[in-house]
């Protein structure tokens, strides 16, 4: 039994005191607006992250708050190339101080969940996958970055092995997992051998919507690194010269992309969200062919009326309706997605984009504040019925309507 500990006061009504623990910022991407969402739930809560190379140009979305950061935001040589600090990122996420805290929120896909918690505090990390590169994606991950032979591999493949062990000593200081899709929950157990609940991150469902007469063009858009597999996309419609294909997004496979990309495919690059949205509003289709955790894209394309033809694994199979939303291929492969749109030709007139957009409002991000704030709630008061603790109260949640 534990004793109660003296700094949450006994028969104190203050909310409990909350940190959240995030990766890294260096863009604003997936996990990072699923964070500004936590901070509108729990605007009061400290954030800590490993560094922050984003020169402040994110800052609005988390309404100015100053981030805690390690040791790793002197190391701005790496800003370029960040993930090479990986190496030291468990000993620096392991050396913040949350003592004070009493809830710790772990915003987690790689080492955020390994920061260190007292019994008498309550973990709970929000987790987007175990470490990909660390486990199932391991050969994967070092064929696409040319270290799967020689010296490097033998030294990467170590690292990655330290980091495996490393990984699953994190997990008994983790009292309770949140998977981002069932998915990612099947992947916890697998590696993890925890159970998870799942809660969908939220899309702002309020900004994509539909408008604009659809055009006769197909629509890709994400970062472009290779598991994202756009330049399989691109080399798809090589093969369709009839069909025209709109790329946005930059990263590393730009150049890749632009060189296989034949005269009915535009690959525009970077562009803005207000650009983003009239390409998502007036596509024809939707093109997915990655096997992601979860899959914002997707869910930002059916809040506009658009159908998705997506890779039928990972986040996509539980956010895409097969048959009503979109169409799954099951083979990340020229032939799988050339026959995917043949498909949609033939059935393009069965799509209802008022029920697409209706099917995709189920992922709103008021709805994911409403079922996060709700969990923590239920986790806190466990946590302290368990403990014999006189803990301070988790405020009850707004008022909250959004569609089911």
């Amino acid at each position: 039994m534990l004793t109660k500990p003296e700094y949450i006061g006994k028969g104190s009504n203050r909310n409990p005191k909350i940190a959240i623990v995030h990766e890294w910022l260096v863009t604003y991407a997936g996990s990072e607006k699923v964070l500004s969402e936590m901070l509108k739930e729990f605007p009061d809560a400290d954030v800590f992250c490993l560094f922050d190379f984003s020169d402040g140009k994110f800052s609005k979305f988390y309404n100015g708050k100053v981030f805690k950061t390690s040791f790793l935001q002197g190391m701005r040589v790496f800003r370029k190339m960040y993930r090479n600090l990986l190496p030291l990122m468990a000993l620096a996420v392991e050396q913040f101080d949350l003592s004070d805290y009493d809830i710790v929120i772990s915003n987690s896909h790689a080492v955020a969940k390994g920061v260190i918690t007292a019994p008498n505090q309550l973990h709970i990390c929000y987790c987007y996958t175990p470490m990909r590169y660390a486990w199932d994606l391991q050969h994967q991950y070092l064929r696409e970055q040319k270290i799967d032979r020689g010296l490097r591999a033998m030294v990467a493949r170590w690292m990655l092995h330290r980091t495996r062990i490393w990984d699953l000593r994190t997990v008994n200081g983790v009292d309770s997992f949140i998977a981002c899709s069932e998915y990612i929950a099947r992947r916890i157990r697998k590696f993890y051998r925890r159970d998870a609940a799942v809660i969908y991150p939220g899309v702002d469902t309020d900004y994509f919507q539909m408008g604009g007469e659809k055009k006769d063009f197909y629509l890709t858009s994400s970062r472009l690194v290779p598991y994202k597999k756009i330049g399989l996309i691109v080399e798809a419609f090589r093969h369709m010269p009839d069909k025209k294909l709109v790329v946005i997004g930059d990263g590393p496979q730009y150049r890749d992309a632009v060189e296989r990309a034949g005269p009915n495919v535009s690959v525009l690059g970077y562009q803005e969200d207000a650009v983003l949205l009239r390409h998502l509003q007036e596509a024809k289709a939707f093109i997915f062919a990655a096997e992601e955790d979860f899959g914002i894209a997707p869910i930002e394309a059916q809040a506009c009326g658009t159908p998705v033809l997506a890779y039928g694994r990972g986040g996509a199979s539980e956010t895409v309706v097969d048959g009503v939303t979109g169409l799954h291929f099951w083979e990340q492969s020229v032939e799988a997605i050339c026959d995917a749109v043949d498909r949609f030709e033939r059935m393009v007139g069965r799509f209802d984009a008022a029920a697409i957009r209706q099917h995709a409002c189920r992922f709103s991000n008021e709805r994911f504040r409403v079922e996060f704030r709700d969990h923590v709630n239920a986790l806190w008061n466990a946590h302290c019925a368990e403990s014999e603790v006189s803990c301070p109260k988790v405020a009850l949640p707004r008022e909250h309507s959004f569609q089911a």
